[in-house]
């Protein structure tokens, strides 16, 4: 399927490294222009080096402050699709967060993206054509104990992408959140072949990842490639009739209350 995407403009926020990167790669391949965001300099400029394409661009947009240079980006480079993958689980806990990493926490899950949008929505408006994904995650509807300030901002992000999305009822501009559940990624696949040779589930990723993935229906945990596979569907116009909702993309995983 042809995606549609060869002359679109695209700012994926935290496209240095990890999920963000592939998603990146993915909306290149596909044929966008795509803007390679980092938080400092050389960040953006080393991923690109490594997609072999993109733009790199630097913008601390954890602060208004550094948020400052996206207005000169946008000038040269006017952006059709934000994809507000920035986003960051510190550890937490209800006994050691203090309100202050509470606040930090909503700054660089929910504002960084609010910043963006600020940005980015005025000309999209004008163009009468736009796509913002924020990516968020499952534990927003059901958080653990653990890093509570990072799930009620992430809880707040999806609360969000309604608010916005019914902001921009018939502009042209559509609006939605992608979910991923436990993602693949090599911190994730270290983690637990660690762990599985320790209990003695195998010695390899293909023997662990069963024991790993036993509550997940489809038996295996999300590739990071699926997920922009998705972020790069809903930026098409075949998505046009998808708008403010919440896509989780988690294997099939439900909760199961007794």
């Amino acid at each position: 399927m042809d995606l549609q995407l060869s002359g679109k403009t695209a700012l994926v926020t935290g496209s240095y490294r990890g999920t963000g990167q592939i998603i990146a790669a993915t909306l290149i391949a596909e044929g966008a222009q795509v803007l390679v965001h980092g938080l400092s300099q050389g960040q953006a400029e080393t991923a690109v080096e490594t997609l072999g394409a993109g733009i790199p661009v630097t913008a601390d947009i954890t602060n208004s402050p550094g948020s400052a240079p996206l207005a000169e980006i946008l000038a040269d480079h006017p952006v059709d699709i934000l994809i507000n993958n920035y986003g960051t689980a510190d550890p937490g806990s209800w006994r050691q967060s203090t309100s202050e990493d509470w606040i930090t926490a909503y700054e660089k899950n929910v504002l960084s993206a609010v910043r963006c949008v600020h940005a980015c929505l005025p000309g999209m408006r004008n163009r009468g054509w736009g796509r913002i994904i924020n990516l968020g995650t499952v534990g927003s509807s059901r958080p653990n104990a653990r890093m509570p300030g990072y799930y009620a901002a992430k809880g707040a992000l999806a609360n969000m992408t309604v608010s916005l999305a019914k902001e921009v009822a018939n502009s042209g501009v559509r609006v939605n959140l992608v979910s991923p559940g436990l993602i693949l990624t090599p911190e994730v696949e270290a983690a637990y072949l660690a762990k599985g040779r320790k209990e003695g589930w195998g010695s390899n990723w293909a023997e662990i990842e069963p024991h790993v993935a036993k509550d997940i229906p489809i038996g295996r945990i999300s590739r990071r490639e699926e997920v922009a596979a998705l972020v790069a569907f809903l930026c098409s116009p075949w998505a046009d009739a998808i708008h403010g909702q919440n896509i989780r993309i988690d294997g099939g995983t439900v909760d199961i209350v007794t």
